[in-house]
């Protein structure tokens, strides 16, 4: 039964990482947004991201190099809590914190339980 559930855990982390990552290489709202984040060299970090996004996703959805694929993928979600969703908690809305950090806590519990019982 965890093995079963374990596949369809991979697939859909492997999908929102997919999805992320084309999504971050299309829609140029992205790089307005890195461009904020005070990065030297924000399209190339998004590309970078992007890219990796897509490939460690790739991977995970085919549950092939999970000890490579899922610490990448722990330490963009990571980043993208501290950069993006942490500064929404420190005005003090802690709702509008909670709301836009949803997915990124969902998918670092996915990703930490995939890596531990890969």
């Amino acid at each position: 039964m965890i093995l079963q559930t374990n596949k369809w855990i991979c697939f859909a982390i492997g999908y929102v990482f997919i999805i992320s990552g084309i999504a971050k290489l299309v829609i140029s709202d992205f790089r307005v947004i890195f461009s904020n984040l005070g990065f030297p060299y924000p399209e190339l970090i998004l590309f970078i991201v992007a890219i990796i996004e897509i490939t460690c996703g790739t991977l995970i959805a085919a549950r092939i190099y999970l000890k490579q694929a899922i610490p990448a993928l722990i330490v963009i979600m990571l980043g993208a809590i501290l950069l993006t969703k942490l500064p929404i908690l420190s005005s003090g809305d802690f709702l509008s914190f909670a709301f836009e950090a949803r997915l990124d806590f969902v998918m670092l519990i996915l990703l930490l339980m995939s890596w531990k019982y890969k």
